[in-house]
């Protein structure tokens, strides 16, 4: 049995993280932790008798991993707790700056921490086809990402279009970061051969649709991923929670689990 602490529990990732736990018959929810002086601090998990706690080390300390799916300050924070008991990491938190890269980093060096910006299986294959499509298709088609989340995400593009830019831009040899062009406003000129274009859009309740298409003067391919449900991140997350705890210290990802 893995004992399991989540980060956020009252959150959209959260929420499903816990209940699935509960359902579980592998993972225990040993504990769950809001930001210090959140008004839910104290009450319990919902079909559950866990205390939500707002104290990093308490919460750790129960735990064999722990899943977060917060903001880049708290992922921070948590990671260098973690550093000192020792709780291996399933990361889920997109837009992570430096700082938290550089304490997730050294996390790894003492525990096995699972960082993914998407832990859906579908999406990791939509990656490793991107990749492939890329690869083959050459320089003759232009690259695009595309994709839609629901209005209340707060970072764009997400984390996991990003990803999918990294992964075509791996495949047609390119650095990302001078590939990457996320705004197209006013007189830009004609578009550049070697962009990748990455377009965020906002609205109604969509879960995560992410598309990369290659545009060539004859035909397109668009390979497109949608999520139907949340439950799909949270499943993956915890499939990722069982898995890590068996690794060695070190920094994986839904490559690793699935043998890309």
């Amino acid at each position: 049995m893995i004992d399991l602490c989540v980060l956020g529990p009252t959150g959209r990732m959260g929420q499903q993280v816990c209940q699935l736990a509960l359902a579980s018959t592998g993972i225990r929810l040993a504990s769950a932790l809001e930001r210090r002086g959140a008004n839910v601090v104290g009450s319990s998990v919902p079909n559950s008798t866990i205390r939500i706690g707002e104290s990093l080390p308490e919460a750790l300390a129960k735990a064999d991993v722990y899943i977060d799916f917060t903001v880049p300050t708290a992922t921070t924070l948590t990671a260098r707790a973690a550093l000192h008991e020792k709780t291996a990491a399933v990361i889920g938190t997109t837009g992570l700056d430096e700082e938290a890269q550089e304490a997730i980093d050294e996390l790894s060096k003492v525990v096995p921490v699972f960082v993914a910006a998407n832990f859906s299986p579908g999406v990791s294959l939509l990656l490793h086809l991107a990749e492939t499509a890329a690869a083959a298709l050459g320089d003759d088609y232009d690259l695009e990402v595309v994709e839609m989340h629901h209005r209340h995400k707060v970072d764009a593009p997400s984390g996991t279009a990003l990803a999918l830019g990294r992964s075509l831009a791996s495949g047609r040899g390119l650095d990302f970061e001078t590939a990457r062009q996320s705004t197209r406003d006013g007189q830009v000129g004609p578009r550049g051969a070697d962009e990748i274009g990455i377009f965020a859009v906002r609205g109604g309740d969509i879960v995560g649709e992410h598309t990369a298409l290659f545009i060539g003067g004859e035909e397109r391919l668009e390979i497109t991923h949608r999520a139907q449900k949340r439950s799909v991140f949270a499943s993956g997350a915890l499939r990722a929670a069982t898995w890590i705890v068996k690794q060695a210290p070190g920094r994986y990802t839904m490559s690793d689990l699935l043998g890309f």
